[in-house]
């Protein structure tokens, strides 16, 4: 969550500012900023709301200096305002930050600070890094010992909690300081100059090559160059990493809005997640960097996740349970390093990051590598801290997911969740071999099918997402893997459209939520092909017995389902254990079809965002 750019070289940086906040905004939008050298002063212009409010204040200034840095924020502390939008500065306005993260003892330090004679202008965390800088800045200019590299290192020392940081100073007319904790901060050098970012989208038209920083690692950034150091300012020599996915991944490509193009790169995302990984026969993970004979040890899998990601999880735990016959728990990853977990040398970690930046998820690894446990990633990001962090990872293939509610990210890690079960079914000896080649090939046709849901089911969707616009409150229910299907879809549903949405397995509805039945309380229902089909068709009688209107997500040629539902939406027959990834697919249509009736933002709603980088 928020978004940081800079950059100094020799173009104007207002602009190069301006399309690299666009490019992130999908981190947080509920303020921006830009602070620009103009001769031997900052210039600061801040605006509450999204990038474009900040542009249009912008056509108004004259900004034409050649370094700056700026900021999209998701607030949290402080409402979003212009007062606490980013950058902030120093009393004297001569230092400015921008900040990604979170200070967790910033109140300990901004009391100290104010007791030391600091004015703030701001309720952020961020704040107090702009004040400490300045402190040490002086002082060390003064003594001659120092310079803004050090004094952003002394403060950064006093930090706890997570951040990405890029600091610039009057003084140092031309130099942006960047460092990081637990925040990603990338940096690459292009013709025109040096750049920093949150994300390598907001620079890939300025180079290809480009640095993720690790922890406690900083840069020093000027039109000439880029120098790296340690936090003691020791030189370093970081590996470069080649960015080979093309700019067109952030564009629309023609879709009214990045969520249904997303949703329509979900074939290719199948495809690419699968290529390689079948020879001879055999699947083959060499990521995992685990030997056969190491992987039949494995006695227990926790999968750790939030969110969507939590749901994939839901649905490896079948897979590995009933092909490795190992027992798998899933788990929330904010609760899982806080209740003492079992965890010895023969357990495996599956962490799923759509980011690679949970906060969350990160903590999460940490524990559990502290424990003994082998960690595994999955996650769309390459250099991400989960794919560092992990001693295995698996790269979804999705590329750059733009908008905020995941699709395509959230197909890549069933994918890749689903290799994994399979291979711990293929190392058990659960699984023979002709098995395994049957399984992956009906897995590869999925990518087929989703094509045709894509092309055929657009009418049931709108039908049913009229017959619903106007609701208050849904009911999502499903058995077996069509459960876990149906919590994915009212997380969609309640993120992107706010209307209140929840899932139950279907099984559950007559303990409870059976109560809030009416004929204005809509039920969508996974009702595909399955061992459980009739139970599901059971539970629906029930809910149309009490007035509901049904909506039932199911397979190609099932008249009857018909007599007992007011909407269907067919799609292709796939085995039951690949059902989530095609059931998902109109149900994220739905979701964002019901988005659109509404009127709201698919790709940016309300108080979230894409990486959450805070726990």
């Amino acid at each position: 969550m928020c978004g940081i750019v800079g950059y100094t070289g020799a173009a104007p940086a207002e602009p190069i500012l301006i399309e690299g906040l666009s490019r992130m905004e999908y981190r947080g939008y509920d303020s921006a900023g830009v602070a620009v050298q103009q001769g031997e002063a900052i210039e600061v212009v801040c605006r509450k709301g999204k990038v474009s409010e900040l542009a249009h204040t912008l056509e108004h200034f004259d900004l034409d200096g050649t370094c700056g840095i700026g900021h999209t924020r998701w607030a949290t502390h402080g409402k979003p305002s212009e007062a606490n939008a980013h950058p902030h500065t120093s009393c004297a306005g001569d230092i400015a930050v921008v900040h990604n993260g979170i200070i967790e003892n910033f109140a300990e330090l901004r009391e100290a600070l104010i007791g030391r004679g600091h004015v703030f202008k701001s309720e952020t965390d961020t704040e107090v890094v702009a004040h400490l800088v300045e402190e040490a800045y002086h002082r060390l200019r003064e003594a001659g010992t120092g310079d803004l590299r050090a004094a952003v290192a002394e403060a950064a020392s006093q930090l706890v909690g997570a951040y990405g940081l890029a600091v610039m100073a009057e003084g140092e007319p031309g130099t942006l300081i960047v460092c990081r904790k637990d925040s990603p901060i990338v940096v690459g050098r292009g013709e025109m100059g040096s750049y920093v970012a949150s994300d390598i989208i907001a620079m890939i038209d300025a180079t290809r090559d480009v640095v993720v920083l690790a922890d406690d690692q900083m840069a020093s950034l000027t039109a000439e160059g880029i120098a790296y150091f340690d936090m003691d300012g020791n030189p370093l020599e970081p590996e470069v990493t080649h960015v080979d996915w093309d700019i067109d991944v952030a564009e629309k490509g023609g879709y009214p809005d990045f969520m249904l193009k997303e949703i329509h790169e979900q074939p290719r995302v199948i495809r690419d997640t699968l290529a390689g990984r079948l020879s001879g026969g055999a699947l083959t993970i060499d990521e995992l960097d685990m030997t056969p004979a190491e992987l039949n040890l494995i006695d227990r899998v926790y999968v750790i996740a939030c969110g969507t990601s939590y749901h994939a999880g839901l649905i490896a735990k079948n897979l590995i349970e009933g092909w490795a016959r190992i027992p798998c728990e899933v788990e929330v990853a904010s609760e899982f390093r806080y209740r003492n977990p079992i965890i010895t040398p023969t357990t495996l970690v599956v962490a799923v990051s759509q980011s690679g930046e949970t906060a969350d998820t990160l903590a999460a690894i940490r524990d559990a590598r502290v424990r003994g446990a082998k960690v595994f990633g999955i996650t769309n990001v390459v250099g991400s801290p989960v794919a560092r962090e992990s001693d295995g990872v698996i790269y979804t293939k999705a590329n750059k997911e733009i908008a905020v509610a995941s699709t395509k990210s959230f197909l890549g890690q069933v994918v890749s969740l689903t290799l994994l079960a399979m291979l711990l079914g293929q190392s058990t000896g659960r699984l023979t071999g002709g098995q395994i080649k049957l399984l992956f090939s009906e897995l590869a046709d999925t990518a087929e099918a989703v094509e045709r849901i894509l092309a055929e089911c657009g009418p049931a969707v709108e039908e049913a997402a009229r017959a619903m616009v106007d609701a208050t409150s849904a009911l999502f229910i499903g058995r077996g893997m069509g459960a876990a299907t149906s919590y994915e879809g009212a997380l969609k549903l309640k993120e992107i459209s706010y209307l209140h949405a929840e899932a139950y397995a279907a099984g559950e509805m007559k303990h409870g939520p059976i109560a809030l039945i009416d004929e204005n309380f809509p039920v969508v229902a996974i009702a595909t092909d399955s061992p459980v089909y009739d139970k599901v068709v059971s539970n629906l009688q029930e809910s149309r017995a009490r007035g509901a209107c049904i909506i039932a997500v199911a397979t190609e040629g099932d008249e009857d389902i018909a007599k007992h539902a007011d909407h269907v939406i067919y799609i292709p027959k796939v085995r039951d254990a690949f059902s989530p990834i095609t059931a998902s697919v109109p149900l994220q249509l739905l979701s964002r079809e019901v988005a659109v009736l509404r009127g709201c933002d698919v790709d940016q709603p309300r108080n979230l965002a894409k990486s959450v980088t805070v726990e």
